[in-house]
């Protein structure tokens, strides 16, 4: 009795010691409103949307073992003698950066682990970025009013990239000193301020004695701090905007339906993060991942003849294999083709274009609402069959950055497999863009085919002159919702005469963009119901006593079926 009511007094004492300190933070903060507003926050809840989440907890993995392996590692290159328990390296001369890292795998309790945990962090990070990318890419979700948190989200991207290879240098091991020096190269292909660059960068020669120290505060510090400052304004701007939604009986362009933050939300996203952690925990005690005291501590004579990047910077390693070995010189100054193009203005290039794709889009069809439902990938099949090409492109770089291991595998000539990967490199993405779009249309026809026709019901039936059939059914109203509601511009209209050379060039992109196309049976009164849940927010809110009315007829319009 005694003990229960010292808990009962406790627990109020907490309760009100809460209270007070709330009442304290909103008389000075909006914090009542605040909490009101984000609790009943609607979440999407398809599976597609913890993607962005998938990498938002490997980067907090990322940042908890990235801190605590920050206390033991030593970026200094100062050189020493191994003296550590790992007996095959003892008696060899390395940098201190070297030395601590295999410190940490062999003298420090759990340093292994928290190493190969941070490293498939890493690798999960940037993975799950990429498809979240490919996501938003493939549904549309980068259109308005959602362009500067697609510009944002590539700017993460890179940043992601950067500094995984930042971290993947910092060991001075021989793996990651061949990096570096494909690093030095790239940055020495630069036309004219190339060496100097390269002398700014690596103060001096390479391999130089501070690069591993300055890349350690650039990994540690300078690039953590921009990714940080990016995600927050990045989901700012996810809950200022609304998610994106597909199309569903219910969900239209006007609204965002969704699971409130708390508790489902909340609870969701809690097991997310727990299972991602878990996940990688088992990766890093199970999987081994870059075994730095097999490499030994780099030698600028010396590479290991199956040296592999990261798989995110692997398209570089195989553009630059595949890049036939043009060199001039001009000016007196050496231009390096062979260097330049595949490393330098092939990411360039790749970059620019997602930086520039929601704005050539919306160019190229004159739109200009906002657009919160997402696009099926088969109703937009040059836009899928983009993307398709260049993930393709992507993997077929990345099995060329592996020649040497493939020939040797599979014995056979890497002369001859470089050559047939200059062709599929060049050809690839072509047959794979022509091969998405009919696959895209084809499926649009199938969706047409299964509005005029019904589903199958497995059942077969025989006729009295001994003919078989299959019967169908009207398809639920549900999968006629979401076949029917789909956003497919048309190509722009003709201007009249005169026109400019860019109308024109405006013009025949958008009839390639948009003429290939499967219309859907509908009668004018689904069309009409169609465009108004296409339709977008209005520009001007209504009245106060319209609210209610507007509300309740976007509602009821919302449940009936198009």
């Amino acid at each position: 009795m005694l003990f229960r009511r010292r808990r009962e007094r406790a627990a109020r004492a907490v309760r009100d010691a809460a209270a007070t300190g709330f009442t304290v933070l909103d008389r000075r903060l909006p914090a009542a409103e605040t909490a009101r507003q984000l609790l009943r926050k609607a979440f999407p809840d398809h599976w597609s949307y913890l993607l962005g989440e998938l990498a938002l907890y490997s980067l907090v993995v990322l940042l908890l073992t990235g801190s605590w392996l920050t206390l033991f590692f030593d970026a200094s290159m100062a050189e020493t003698v191994y003296e550590g328990s790992y007996a095959p390296l003892r008696g060899l001369r390395m940098s201190q950066a070297y030395a601590s890292t295999v410190g940490i795998s062999f003298d420090v309790r759990g340093g292994l682990l928290i190493r190969q945990v941070h490293h498939w962090a890493a690798l999960v990070f940037v993975a799950a970025a990429a498809v979240h990318m490919l996501r938003i890419f493939f549904t549309g979700a980068f259109r308005r009013p959602r362009e500067a948190n697609w510009a944002i989200g590539v700017t993460l991207f890179m940043l992601a990239l950067f500094e995984g290879f930042c971290g993947y240098s910092l060991p001075d091991d021989l793996l990651s000193g061949t990096g570096l020096r494909t690093a030095n190269t790239i940055v020495m292909s630069l036309p004219v301020v190339g060496t100097y660059l390269s002398w700014f960068i690596w103060h001096g020669a390479f391999p130089g004695t501070s690069l591993v120290p300055r890349l350690f505060i650039v990994h540690v510090l300078f690039v953590p701090g921009a990714l940080l400052a990016l995600v927050a304004v990045h989901l700012f701007l996810v809950v200022y905007l609304k998610h994106t939604q597909w199309a569903a009986r219910g969900k239209t362009n006007r609204n965002a339906v969704g699971q409130p933050f708390f508790p489902q939300f909340t609870a969701r996203s809690t097991g997310l993060f727990f299972i991602v952690s878990g996940v990688l925990v088992v990766l890093g005690a199970l999987a081994q991942i870059n075994p730095v005291w097999n490499y030994g501590p780099y030698r600028p004579d010396q590479v290991a003849s199956d040296a592999q990047p990261d798989w995110y910077v692997g398209f570089l390693e195989g553009a630059l294999r595949l890049m036939p070995p043009w060199e001039n010189t001009v000016a007196g100054h050496t231009l390096m083709a062979n260097v330049l193009v595949p490393a330098v203005l092939l990411p360039g290039l790749l970059f620019l274009l997602l930086y520039a794709y929601p704005l050539v889009e919306r160019w190229v069809t004159g739109d200009r609402g906002e657009h919160h439902l997402c696009d099926r990938p088969r109703d937009r099949p040059t836009r899928t069959a983009f993307g398709a090409a260049a993930v393709t492109c992507y993997a077929l770089l990345l099995v060329a950055g592996g020649n040497d291991v493939i020939a040797y595998t599979f014995r056979v000539s890497v002369e001859g497999l470089t050559w047939w990967l200059r062709i599929l490199v060049l050809a690839g993405p072509v047959a794979a863009f022509l091969v998405t779009k009919r696959l895209c249309l084809a499926l649009q026809a199938r969706d047409r085919r299964r509005l005029e026709e019904g589903e199958e019901t497995g059942d077969v039936a025989q006729s009295v002159y001994g003919g078989l059939g299959e019967s169908r059914r009207p398809l639920p109203a549900a999968d006629r919702y979401r076949l029917l509601v789909r956003d497919v511009p048309l190509p722009l209209e003709p201007a009249r005469r005169p026109v400019t050379r860019r109308r024109r060039l405006r013009e025949a992109l958008s009839t390639w963009y948009y003429r290939d196309r499967v219309e859907m049976p509908v009668t004018e009164e689904q069309r009409a119901q169609i465009s108004g849940r296409l339709a977008g927010p209005a520009l001007e809110e209504p009245g106060p006593g319209a609210d209610t009315a507007a509300a309740e007829t976007t509602q009821a319009q919302a449940g009936q079926e198009p």
